[in-house]
């Protein structure tokens, strides 16, 4: 499957984990069937996680009180990104608030999805989790403090960047962001196909009520003058 796309002057790159569920390790299961009467044909249906492949974490993962994917408007699934990453720090230490601010500059404005990333590349979520060989840079309070005042709407998360280290880190990093309906997108793939650290990006759920998070199709719009640096 290509990942980059031509649209006239626009790029459009794909930032999403193919999914199989032959080799999924995740719940991912399809049923096919035949609807059988007066005009038969086949149907799936889905038996997947909310947490499968690439997908976007709302509020209510987090607490029962917190908006669910249905509770939060469209806008908040789409909108200028910039992509953050962080070169300059030994690997397996903590992002801090010194490190975005030299990272980011002034370039973060409010509504921005920023997506963290770093040199330390692992897959999330495999064997090699928290072991010898997991260099990737760590989230925590102090991070998520200072996307908080940002009032950033998202935050995402390349392979350089751990997700699951403890919960002494991943717990606060949840709370702080979510209770202020601030979303997150994991599992992004492709993003060393980009061209530009600006671009515009969107990452749609379905609008199912009582939802805490879902499978999305993420994608960047390279070239939309409006969403550039």
């Amino acid at each position: 499957m290509n990942p980059v796309y031509k649209m006239g002057n626009l790029r459009i790159i794909d930032l999403t984990k193919p999914l199989d569920p032959a080799t999924e390790s995740r719940r991912c299961h399809l049923i096919r069937y035949n609807t059988g009467g007066p005009i038969p044909d086949f149907h799936t249906a889905i038996d997947i996680t909310s947490h499968l492949g690439t997908h976007v974490e709302c509020p209510y993962h987090h607490k029962d009180n917190w908006t669910d994917v249905q509770g939060l408007p469209l806008t908040t699934f789409m909108g200028r990104a910039i992509y953050v990453n962080i070169d300059f720090k030994e690997g397996y230490t903590h992002i801090t608030a010194a490190d975005l601010d030299r990272a980011c500059g002034d370039r973060i404005q409010e509504g921005d999805i920023v997506i963290l990333d770093s040199p330390y590349k692992l897959k999330p979520f495999t064997p090699a989790t928290n072991t010898e060989a997991d260099k990737r840079l760590l989230i925590g309070r102090e991070s998520a403090e200072w996307f908080a005042d940002k009032k950033v709407k998202c935050v995402g998360f390349g392979d350089g960047v751990s997700i699951e280290n403890s919960n002494e880190d991943v717990c606060p990093f949840h709370d702080i962001l979510m209770e202020k309906d601030i979303v997150f997108l994991e599992v992004l793939y492709n993003l060393e196909l980009l061209e530009t650290d600006t671009f515009f990006m969107s990452y749609a759920p379905l609008p199912i009520k009582g939802l805490d998070s879902c499978p999305i199709r993420a994608y960047a719009i390279e070239g939309l003058a409006e969403f550039q640096g």
